[in-house]
């Protein structure tokens, strides 16, 4: 049975897992509700990220330019390229997340969540969380 892992506006269903795949890939199917988005523009230099579109319209910013990904669209974000997303939609919006190779797993967002759903999250705790798990923090996308 899949891992699902909440984090607020976000929710995570992991399909494969880097100990699923000896390490090959990390794929989990991503719900963002609407105006959902990642606080925090991020980049990591140990994988590559390919999303695929599955429902509604998810807003990726990679390397300062908007990509809207539609249902059968895709976007490839090649590891140290800063990026973010969001979805400015009505409605939820899904895509299918597949980091490559399986470097992150699900524990890193088990973390996040804990963070998320505390009363007053701590940017700076989750920064370190972050940057122990290879995903760094940048400036602005």
């Amino acid at each position: 049975m899949p891992e699902i892992i909440n984090l607020g506006s976000l929710e995570l269903k992991f399909l494969q897992t880097k100990d699923d795949t000896a390490g090959s890939i990390d794929m989990f199917e991503m719900t963002l509700q609407p105006n959902a988005r990642m606080p925090i523009p991020h980049y990591h230099d140990s994988w590559d990220e390919t999303i695929y579109g599955l429902t509604g319209t998810t807003t990726w910013r990679v390397d300062g330019r908007d990509i809207d990904v539609k249902p059968g669209a895709t976007v490839f974000i090649k590891r140290g390229i800063v990026h973010g997303f969001t979805n400015r939609g009505s409605a939820p919006a899904s895509c299918l997340c597949i980091l490559n190779p399986g470097v992150l797993g699900p524990q890193y967002f088990k973390d996040m969540a804990v963070l998320v759903s505390a009363s007053t999250p701590d940017p700076a705790h989750m920064k370190e969380v972050m940057l122990r798990c290879g995903v760094m923090t940048a400036a602005a996308v």
